[in-house]
């Protein structure tokens, strides 16, 4: 339960801000339950299409579909400015073909129109609007296969001019900026691009961000705390890139930091009353769930990380995880710490994945190089269903 003074905060906040009229482009989000995988719905080629349901992936960098789902596309040739903007190649046996390599599949380049939504900072529908040079690519049989139901493919949010975000805000001279809130259950996550939302219910806090190869974010986290106590870690982990995803469902982290976090969170949750059991895989620290809820405030130990300031000044910016983001059911009698052993050898150190970002509003912003998280909406009686209103 909320404060009532965090409470008065929220409305104080909420209700002072006037609201303006400020056009945004809109998705929602889904969660699929059984993968913890996280899509949107779009329509391509005319509004009569059956929307396609695409997993939303800041890692790819162009958008993969089942194009026997999409009627009137056509063919990028290969030696077109399109194509050559790509990080795709020429098949030169028959017709000479525009083709990406996904993975290991190889996928035929293609454009077509779609659509999509703009709404008010309150969510209400204004209008449907689209171009008609979306670029994307064609999936094969085998790579369709790997697409769990109900998806369709792959929307690329990656740093690249190729990802659908880069195309919508070229397409419509609107600013490289785009928000991503996932829900932790069901559906009304939001999804909006070009625009910072006006109207937020909690301030944001601002880190820079980098990238990798063009195509992973990647923020700088220079401390771990646990309630409050910094981690003891060699700095050539804390001071390395931490990659969002929106496709990895747990954090995972080196195996010499998942040690001396775990160690210090469950020692810190034993201090607090709650009762350890045997681990659940993938999990490796498990609790009792019944010494762990508490109908008044959680009493669980608090993560932080810690961010440089986007000013370049010496203050640390901490990113701060709650119960709801640290801890998962996975019965009803078992909690496990929402963390992941990387191993010893990962590509990435650190890499944040959904359940630390769900019910958290994030914003990337090309033009300042910057990304911005907002606190736990769950702190306010809110989260990404509910935010901004209720409907």
């Amino acid at each position: 339960m909320v404060s009532l003074t965090r409470l008065i905060v929220f409305v104080s906040i909420f209700t002072s801000i006037t609201l303006k009229s400020n056009s945004q482009y809109f998705l929602p989000i889904t969660k699929h339950e059984p993968t913890k995988q996280f899509y949107t719905t779009l329509t391509i080629g005319t509004l009569e299409s059956s929307p396609l349901n695409l997993l939303l992936d800041l890692g790819t960098t162009l958008t993969l579909l089942d194009c026997d789902k999409v009627l009137l596309y056509q063919l990028v040739p290969c030696h077109s400015s399109t194509c050559m903007s790509l990080p795709s190649y020429c098949d030169f046996e028959g017709i000479i073909l525009c083709l990406y390599r996904h993975s290991k599949q190889t996928a035929i380049v293609v454009q077509d129109k779609v659509f999509i939504s703009t709404t008010d900072d309150d969510r209400n529908f204004l209008s449907q609007v689209s171009f008609d040079n979306f670029t994307f690519s064609c999936a094969n049989d085998k790579t369709i296969q790997d697409f769990p139901p109900p998806l369709s493919g792959i929307l690329s949010l990656s740093p690249l001019s190729s990802s659908f975000t880069k195309q919508v805000t070229s397409a419509f001279s609107v600013p490289p900026i785009f928000s991503l809130c996932l829900p932790s259950s069901g559906s009304f996550g939001s999804f909006h691009i070009g625009s910072v939302n006006t109207r937020r219910p909690i301030s944001m806090t601002s880190t820079p961000m980098t990238f990798t190869d063009s195509r992973d974010y990647l923020i700088l986290v220079q401390s771990i705390y646990v309630e409050g106590t910094p981690l003891p870690l060699d700095s050539r982990f804390v001071l390395g890139g931490a990659k969002l995803s929106t496709v990895v469902p747990y954090t995972e982290l080196h195996t010499d930091i998942y040690d001396a976090f775990a160690q210090s969170f469950t020692l810190q949750a034993m201090a607090m009353g709650i009762s350890m059991v045997p681990s659940v895989a993938p999990f490796k620290h498990c609790f009792d769930a019944r010494t762990v809820n508490n109908m008044t405030e959680p009493n669980v130990p608090m993560i932080e990380i810690g961010l440089p300031n986007v000013n370049a000044t010496s203050e640390v910016n901490k990113w701060a995880f709650y119960d709801a983001n640290t801890l998962v059911k996975v019965n009803e009698t078992v909690k496990c710490l929402a963390f992941i052993d990387g191993g010893n050898k990962p590509k990435d150190l650190m890499v944040i994945g959904t359940h630390q970002l769900q019910d958290y509003m994030i914003e990337f912003d090309f033009n300042s190089s910057a990304l911005s998280f907002s606190e736990s909406l769950l702190l306010y009686d809110s989260s990404c269903s509910t935010w901004p209103s209720q409907k």
